[in-house]
Protein backbone atom coordinates (compact mmCIF):
# COMPACT_ATOMS: atom_id res chain seq x y z
CA UNK A 1 0.00 0.00 0.00
CA UNK A 2 3.03 2.57 1.06
CA UNK A 3 4.44 1.38 -2.35
CA UNK A 4 1.49 2.87 -4.11
CA UNK A 5 1.04 5.78 -2.06
CA UNK A 6 4.03 7.24 -2.70
CA UNK A 7 4.40 7.58 -6.25
CA UNK A 8 0.60 8.63 -6.22
CA UNK A 9 1.84 11.33 -3.22
CA UNK A 10 4.79 12.59 -5.93
CA UNK A 11 2.17 13.12 -8.74
CA UNK A 12 -0.12 15.22 -6.67
CA UNK A 13 2.58 17.50 -5.80
CA UNK A 14 4.25 17.63 -8.97
CA UNK A 15 1.00 18.50 -10.28
CA UNK A 16 0.62 21.21 -6.73
CA UNK A 17 4.25 22.82 -8.16
CA UNK A 18 2.97 22.95 -11.48
CA UNK A 19 -0.15 24.79 -10.56
CA UNK A 20 1.36 26.84 -8.52
CA UNK A 21 4.07 28.25 -11.40
CA UNK A 22 0.76 28.53 -13.83
CA UNK A 23 -0.72 30.76 -11.13
CA UNK A 24 2.43 32.98 -10.26
CA UNK A 25 2.24 33.54 -14.14
CA UNK A 26 -1.18 34.42 -13.80
CA UNK A 27 -0.07 37.27 -10.87
CA UNK A 28 2.57 38.35 -12.65
CA UNK A 29 0.38 38.96 -15.83
CA UNK A 30 -2.54 40.66 -13.62
CA UNK A 31 -0.13 43.01 -11.99
CA UNK A 32 1.38 43.96 -15.40
CA UNK A 33 -2.04 44.22 -17.12
CA UNK A 34 -2.99 46.62 -13.27
CA UNK A 35 -0.26 48.78 -13.97
CA UNK A 36 -0.91 49.46 -17.51
CA UNK A 37 -4.68 49.92 -16.76
CA UNK A 38 -3.60 52.53 -13.96
CA UNK A 39 -1.58 54.33 -16.02
CA UNK A 40 -4.55 54.33 -18.49
CA UNK A 41 -6.87 55.86 -15.84
CA UNK A 42 -4.22 58.23 -15.02
CA UNK A 43 -4.23 59.81 -18.54
CA UNK A 44 -8.23 59.73 -19.05
CA UNK A 45 -8.23 61.51 -15.57
CA UNK A 46 -5.32 64.28 -16.72
CA UNK A 47 -7.58 64.05 -20.38
CA UNK A 48 -10.76 64.70 -18.59
CA UNK A 49 -9.69 67.56 -16.18
CA UNK A 50 -8.30 68.96 -19.70
CA UNK A 51 -11.43 68.65 -20.93
CA UNK A 52 -12.89 70.57 -18.02
CA UNK A 53 -10.34 73.08 -17.85
CA UNK A 54 -11.05 74.08 -21.72
CA UNK A 55 -15.13 73.75 -21.39
CA UNK A 56 -14.81 76.45 -18.49
CA UNK A 57 -12.24 78.95 -20.66
CA UNK A 58 -15.33 78.53 -23.30
CA UNK A 59 -17.84 79.30 -21.24
CA UNK A 60 -15.62 82.52 -20.01
CA UNK A 61 -15.29 83.42 -23.85
CA UNK A 62 -18.90 82.76 -24.67
CA UNK A 63 -20.35 85.03 -21.73
CA UNK A 64 -17.63 87.56 -22.67
CA UNK A 65 -18.96 87.63 -26.31
CA UNK A 66 -22.28 87.31 -25.03
CA UNK A 67 -21.81 90.71 -22.54
CA UNK A 68 -19.89 92.68 -25.93
CA UNK A 69 -23.02 91.48 -28.34
CA UNK A 70 -25.72 92.52 -25.62
CA UNK A 71 -23.88 95.76 -24.42
CA UNK A 72 -23.43 96.50 -29.48
CA UNK A 73 -26.94 95.58 -29.12
CA UNK A 74 -27.34 98.16 -26.43
CA UNK A 75 -25.97 100.96 -28.05
CA UNK A 76 -27.49 100.36 -31.13
CA UNK A 77 -30.86 100.14 -29.86
CA UNK A 78 -30.33 103.47 -27.65
CA UNK A 79 -29.04 104.91 -31.28
CA UNK A 80 -31.78 104.05 -33.37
Amino acid sequence: MLDTALPKLEQLIEQLIEKNSTLNADVTRLNTQNEELASQVKQLEDDNENLQLDALEQEEKHASTLSKINSIVGRLEQDA
